[in-house]
């Protein structure tokens, strides 16, 4: 498997994103081929959306003021966090651990980096369909069978350091099921199974970085996965109730709370 870095340079929200991913991939002198995988960092998607909050018209809420004074954020970042998450699970120094769109995240995706001082993006709204709109556009004006992820990164609990994670899929099934399958030793397997645009996505992350290298687009070659048109997005995701993280979490925080009473 091949993983190679596309420069695009800035992409303001006057850029027709299919035409700068299009023209970087030309630039670098690659050729999209049948079956290449096309990631792309969430920030630039969010732009060309119009995805960005200028902080000085944010009118921070007195829940967003208590929250920032406990964990020392600007106030006006927390109320946008608020705003975009659809649950609050607690937080560390400048952070905020939040669900959104059924992920748990940092920030509800909200971010301040590689952007104008002042200002932040949001996730794309609908990350997949937005992945989907990208993949038929660029089938359509290459005439090759493609895959596109939209990617963002994320931290692991108890890991230092960020890995990726695919926040929009498109053309291709997410996830590998082992379950059922016998491992070297002839057992049945009862759990297992592979998060296969996430590890793309961690693949991906890695060209990108997380600075100034101006590399929010990737094309993963000869990972032979197959095109998948008719994926479902949504298996990627874990119910709460089946989730250990989660579900310990959960549990913990309803003993917390009995332990205050």
């Amino acid at each position: 498997m091949q993983v190679i870095p596309i420069k695009t340079g800035r992409i303001s929200p006057r850029d027709s994103l299919i035409d700068k991913i299009l023209y970087s991939i030309q630039s670098s002198e690659v050729s999209l081929e049948d079956g290449d995988i096309v990631a792309i960092a969430s920030k630039v998607v969010s732009v060309a959306e119009g995805r960005i909050v200028d902080l000085t018209s944010v009118q921070p809420s007195r829940k967003a003021q208590e929250l920032g004074t406990h964990y020392q954020i600007d106030p006006q970042f927390v109320e946008v966090i608020l705003k975009e998450a659809d649950e609050i699970l607690g937080g560390v120094y400048r952070t905020l651990l939040t669900i959104k769109d059924d992920i748990m995240i940092a920030n509800a995706g909200a971010d301040l980096s590689n952007n104008p001082k002042g200002h932040m993006t949001l996730w794309p709204k609908n990350p997949s369909g937005s992945a989907n709109r990208i993949r038929k556009e660029l089938e359509k004006r290459t005439r090759k069978k493609l895959i596109v992820l939209i990617i963002d990164s994320r931290t692991t609990p108890l890991r230092l350091g960020t890995s990726g994670i695919a926040i929009g899929i498109s053309g291709i099934n997410p996830i590998k099921d082992y379950r059922g399958r016998r491992d070297l030793f002839g057992k049945k397997l009862i759990v297992t199974t592979l998060a296969v645009a996430d590890a793309l996505a961690s693949a991906a992350h890695l060209v990108m970085g997380e600075g100034d290298e101006a590399i929010p687009l990737a094309i993963i070659r000869n990972s032979e996965i197959p095109v998948d048109s008719d994926h479902n997005p949504e298996i990627a995701k874990m119910p709460k109730e089946r989730c250990l993280y989660m579900k310990v979490l959960q549990e913990y925080m309803k003993k917390s709370e009995g332990n205050k009473l």
